[in-house]
């Protein structure tokens, strides 16, 4: 069975996956970024998690995370507060006029959250929320059973690495749902001026362990970047530099517009 993530990419065509932190720079300016890509043509939205500790991510991500958490004062703005965010942009979408586009969400957070909810209460509260499908970098398919167990009908989206072993590789594409998300560099998440050059090899290596699409992250920030990596992915995963242009809803809709049409034009 197909879920809505695995739909949102097509055999035709590579899919842009675009991500946006929670809350940044507050949460009515992340919500007027999530219309910002929908309304650009993102076909994935991958949604941040405000982490104190996120170990997976630059610069430029860690920084907007301080900062929601720190807009939301006293409260915080975390897992709680990201969910309902989805949530309350999912209902919008739904009462704009028939055709106006909704890509399905992927939240992106760490374990220690998940487990201090609760994670059948977690999970309870995305389904509501039309959550798609989770990506949590801390949580290897090994030690995943507690989680897939809670959280039947989301999509949980487990990491192929440059360093993966076929063996791994092989685990990462039988467990994950939706699509695997195969990360280009080693190190954190971030700008960088150049793709790796055995980059098509990694994809052709993960591709070859799954039947799921793969999509490609970590150091794509232009649409040069992403026409290329769309030329041998099935997505592409954009994070920090669309974080960067988040505080100006407009500069970030033209962003995430060229980028969409570098992705849709690279085959």
């Amino acid at each position: 069975m197909t879920s809505r993530l695995q739909a949102a990419f097509s055999a035709e065509r590579a899919s842009l996956v675009a991500y946006v932190m929670g809350g940044y720079p507050t949460r009515e300016g992340s919500l007027a970024a999530l219309h910002a890509l929908a309304d650009a043509g993102a076909d994935v939205i991958e949604l941040g998690i405000p982490y104190s500790d996120p170990l997976a991510d630059g610069p430029v991500i860690r920084e907007a995370a301080d900062e929601a958490r720190a807009a939301a004062g006293e409260a915080g703005f975390g897992l709680a507060e990201t969910i309902d965010l989805a949530r309350e942009f999912a209902e919008q979408r739904a009462a704009m006029p028939t055709g106006s586009p909704t890509p399905p969400f992927v939240l992106m957070g760490y374990l220690n959250p998940l487990m201090r909810m609760g994670l059948p209460k977690a999970a309870a509260a995305m389904r509501e929320a039309d959550v798609a499908g989770v990506i949590v970098p801390d949580l290897p398919p090994d030690m995943a059973g507690p989680w897939l167990a809670a959280s039947a009908g989301i999509d949980t989206v487990f990491l192929a690495a440059p360093t993966s072993t076929p063996e791994r590789l092989a685990k990462v594409g039988t467990m994950s749902g939706g699509f695997v998300y195969c990360v280009s560099s080693l190190g954190v998440t971030g700008e960088r001026a150049e793709l790796p050059p055995e980059l098509a090899d990694l994809v052709a290596r993960v591709k070859a362990s799954t039947e799921l699409p793969v999509a490609v992250g970590f150091g794509v920030s232009t649409a040069a970047q992403a026409a290329a990596v769309a030329a041998v992915a099935d997505g592409v995963v954009v994070g920090s530099a669309i974080v960067r242009r988040q505080r100006d809803a407009d500069e970030l809709r033209a962003f995430v517009a060229e980028l969409a049409e570098s992705v849709r034009s690279a085959r």
